[in-house]
């Protein structure tokens, strides 16, 4: 199957695009990496009169050091910020994280912004930037620019507090350097989206726990329980709480199973990253 006609536009300025995006509306789409948008358009399940090419926008193709964060502009590819030579010190989690979006080849294309935006409820890198507090940069002609925290942005699967009008010119994710992290996740094959992951930043006195694939979109709680049955306990009852959902890849009664599993391994490789073991 093909994409409906469209019309392809590829401006050198961001503020092009975001006049673009306040002329078309719901009618144009950002292409940045394109790894999920071309597909869902071969497959007609969205259309567009107008696709909106950023990828050769030099400004919103930077890695900014901000000193308490770090702001990945949305022309920025996987690839690329798994090459940035300060990922592991500063980002430690989304270093673990990153391995497991995709494979190679689609990080060559694919960016960082766009699986944000994508918003897919078992991707990696919403999760990450739930579990860390990160934020999203919008920018509009309307509104101008506006930051919302993850857990304001993302609101349930494939679903996010964009306007028709505004740009995803980047996103934040908090410097958590020397923090023990974890990561794991389960999918059918390495690079599929995870039928369930499970991210993990030890704190001083508790460790922020956030898990994917267990409800429309990442949850994060933070954990206080130190000894191991608690632990247990207090995911399988937040498991329930999430219920999670049935599909073609696990039933609901899986995905409440694997998280169960999953945390507490995760939480105490955070833990033992700091040196801190589990009891």
């Amino acid at each position: 199957m093909k994409p409906r006609p469209f019309d392809y536009v590829r401006p050198q300025r961001a503020e092009e695009a975001i006049a673009l995006l306040g002329e078309y509306g719901d009618e144009a789409r950002i292409l940045a990496g394109g790894q999920s948008l071309l597909a869902m358009l071969n497959l007609r399940l969205v259309e567009a009169d107008v696709l909106i090419d950023v990828s050769r926008v030099a400004s919103l193709d930077a890695i900014r050091d901000l000193g308490h964060a770090v702001e990945i502009g949305a022309a920025v590819t996987q690839n690329r910020l798994m090459a940035w030579p300060a990922l592991q010190e500063k980002l430690p989690l989304l270093a673990a994280a990153l391995p497991f979006v995709g494979h190679f080849q689609t990080r060559n294309k694919g960016t960082v912004c766009g699986s944000i935006a994508h918003a897919d409820p078992s991707s990696e890198l919403p999760l990450v930037l739930a579990a860390l507090g990160g934020e999203v940069v919008l920018r509009s002609q309307r509104g101008g620019e506006r930051v919302l925290a993850a857990a304001d942005f993302q609101r349930d699967m494939l679903t996010t507090a964009r306007a028709a009008d505004e740009l995803i010119a980047a996103v934040r994710f908090p410097v958590h350097a020397g923090r023990g992290v974890g990561f794991r996740e389960v999918a059918r094959r390495h690079g599929d989206f995870a039928i369930v992951a499970v991210a993990a930043v030890a704190e001083p006195a508790a460790v922020r726990l956030a898990v994917a694939g267990m409800a429309g979109r990442p949850h994060v709680r933070v954990v206080h329980e130190e000894g191991g049955d608690g632990l247990r306990a207090s995911v399988r009852l937040w498991a329930g709480e999430l219920e999670g959902y049935d599909d073609l890849h696990a039933t609901a009664a899986m995905r409440r199973d694997l998280f169960a599993n999953l945390a507490p391994l995760v939480v105490a490789q955070a833990r033992a990253a700091t040196g801190r073991k589990e009891r």
